[in-house]
């Protein structure tokens, strides 16, 4: 008879991750080594995989929550071949502890450990970086993380490869100097291959001692030793990689057996793949797969979005066709030698501007945009404000502070702009929270935190969180789960400037508001002109769901609940 088991977490490195993606839902069928979940950590994208056959009984965890090794992420109750399978363990393992030649197979990896410790010393000369053991198959490289001339620290990320199965970031083997860097972004790289080279500090860090790597990432679940073990050794033991010495990120056992069927709920694609169809705005569910066993490759994700964006119609996973990429019919992008015309610099795109160029992209061509202006005056709000910092030394309480407790009464107000269209664009999900997202302006770009039950919280509040949250992004501290769950986004640039702009809206939401630099201007009380602090309201929504009157009437209460703090009581 079936019993129910746990699906737990496998050894991930010590350290929480959160989950980026559950592919499966209650009362799934799985088999065995199909994925679960998919994890993200700040140096890889590895899946969970079922440990035996089953169907799902409960999910443990969800999208955003972080998990440590051993976490229970499910409940399967297993096939009625897996006891079976349990039992038969022992005997195969029998025979290798009744023979007397096979039982100190693995005393080896010890001794090479062992072997190897004395040769760690201080350096102080060149120090070659190789690339470690990565499966014998030749990745690329997708970024170079460092520079000739940058100080390193031992085990801080060079650069990041990624195979169709996991990213992985390549540790420094000592502190020192970059002094030469062997290879670019695009370049393919294998075991041993030489990247970079760098000036070991004096006497300031361990000599490299043939870091071996994270994972064999082609044959996931089994761990490299120094020296062979008996094959009957091998098939016993836990599917299990451990992390070496050399920092490289541990990546959790997943098997891509092709003669698995993966099921309609659970596309069979790598992490990889899966990360780059996120950033293009791509459900793999709608992408046929050209690998072994229908298997997605991230060629498959390209050629899915030129399908989409040259015809304008997606073909759905059952073979029919829905609405996609808003009917356009795209000419190619031009090409041009800009080099004949003068001087050039080429740059690579950062990696977030490339993750939301594909957002907005796809936001400002399927989302019929409209925007409404609207000025707030804001004089007695600044007044309080700068009295309110002056008894509250230790807060930053800035303008946006009192711009979410007005969006909020907004929404109560105007629930429409509460709410979500569903990919059909026929059904409306509104919304009885109040998360507000933020965009925060970091070096590497713009980033959108969100502030959650922001109708729960007062001024002081909403001003420590703002202050933490700003801290997090600006330090690259902020988890998947600090960007999701929005309503409603705001985007300042009072700070820098500006009289209006238009936003695009950041989908699902309906509606974005857009705030610019405040001004004294002379504005008619009736008698004359007085001098009145003005602040430029910029609203864009999806016409689809909103209507120019009920903008133009919630720009309004609005500027009245920025106007009048006092309606904020109320």
């Amino acid at each position: 008879m079936a019993d129910v088991k746990e699906a737990r977490v496998p050894d991930i490195g010590g350290k929480a991750v959160p989950v980026i993606e559950i592919m499966v839902k209650v009362g799934d069928r799985v088999e065995k080594d199909q994925s679960l979940v998919t994890l993200e950590s700040d140096k890889a994208t590895m899946e969970v995989p079922a440990p035996f056959a089953g169907v799902i009984k409960e999910l443990k965890v969800n999208v955003g929550d972080e998990v440590d090794e051993g976490a229970v992420i499910a409940l399967v109750e297993a096939e009625g071949d897996a006891p079976a399978a349990k039992a038969d363990a022992p005997k195969a393992q029998a025979p290798a502890a009744a023979a007397p030649a096979p039982a100190p197979a693995p005393a080896p990896a010890p001794a090479a450990a062992t072997a190897k410790a004395p040769s760690a010393s201080k350096v102080s000369g060149p120090v070659e970086v190789n690339v470690p053991d990565i499966g014998g198959k030749p990745v690329p490289i997708i970024e170079i993380m460092v520079k000739v001339g940058d100080t390193v620290e031992k085990d801080q990320s060079l650069m990041t490869l990624e195979s169709d199965k996991a990213t992985m970031d390549i540790p420094a083997p000592a502190a020192g100097v970059i002094k030469a860097l062997k290879v670019k972004v695009g370049d393919e790289v294998n075991d041993g291959d030489l990247i970079a080279v760098l000036e070991g500090a004096d006497g300031g860090a361990d000599a490299p001692a043939d870091a071996q790597p994270a994972a064999r990432t082609d044959k996931p679940g089994v761990a490299e030793a120094p020296a062979p073990a008996p094959s009957s050794a091998t098939s016993s033991a836990p599917a299990r990689a451990d992390a070496p010495a050399g920092g490289a990120p541990r990546t959790p056992p997943v098997s891509f057996d092709a003669s698995v069927v993966m099921p309609d709920s659970a596309p069979y694609a790598s992490p990889a793949v899966r990360a780059f169809a996120r950033e293009l705005g791509v459900d793999v569910a709608q992408v046929k797969g050209s690998g072994r066993g229908g298997r997605i490759q991230r060629e498959d994700v390209s050629a899915y979005v030129k399908r989409v964006m040259t015809s304008g119609v997606a073909p759905s996973a059952q073979g029919g066709a829905v609405a996609a990429g808003g009917g356009l019919n795209l000419l190619p992008w031009p090409k041009v030698d800009f080099a004949k015309f003068g001087e050039i610099e080429e740059k690579p795109l950062g990696r977030i501007p490339k993750i939301s160029a594909a957002n907005l992209a796809r936001n400002w061509a399927m989302i019929p945009h409209v925007t409404q202006f609207e000025d707030a005056d804001i004089t007695e709000l600044e007044a309080f404000r700068k009295k309110l910092g002056e008894e509250n030394k230790d807060l930053k309480v800035t303008p946006l502070v009192f711009q979410i407790k007005a969006v909020v009464a907004a929404l109560k107000k105007f629930p429409t702009f509460n709410a979500s269209l569903d990919a059909s664009g026929e059904n409306l999900t509104l919304k009885k929270y109040f998360h507000i997202g933020i965009a925060v302006d970091t070096p590497d770009g713009l980033v959108v935190p969100v502030i959650r039950d922001a109708d729960k919280k007062g001024l002081l509040d909403l001003a420590a969180e703002l202050g933490e949250i700003s801290k997090k992004a600006r330090d690259k501290k902020l988890t998947a789960a600090d960007m999701q769950g929005g309503c409603f986004s705001i985007s300042s640039l009072g700070g820098i400037g500006g009289t209006a702009f238009t936003p695009i809206v950041n989908a699902p939401e309906v509606a974005i508001l857009g705030v610019s630099k405040a001004q004294m201007k002379p504005v008619w009380n009736g008698k004359d002109f007085a001098p009145r602090l003005m602040l430029p309201l910029s609203l864009s929504y999806d016409h689809r769901v909103i209507d120019g009157a009920l903008a133009a009437r919630f720009a309004v209460y609005l500027a009245q609940q920025l106007g009048d703090i006092r309606r904020l009581l109320l």
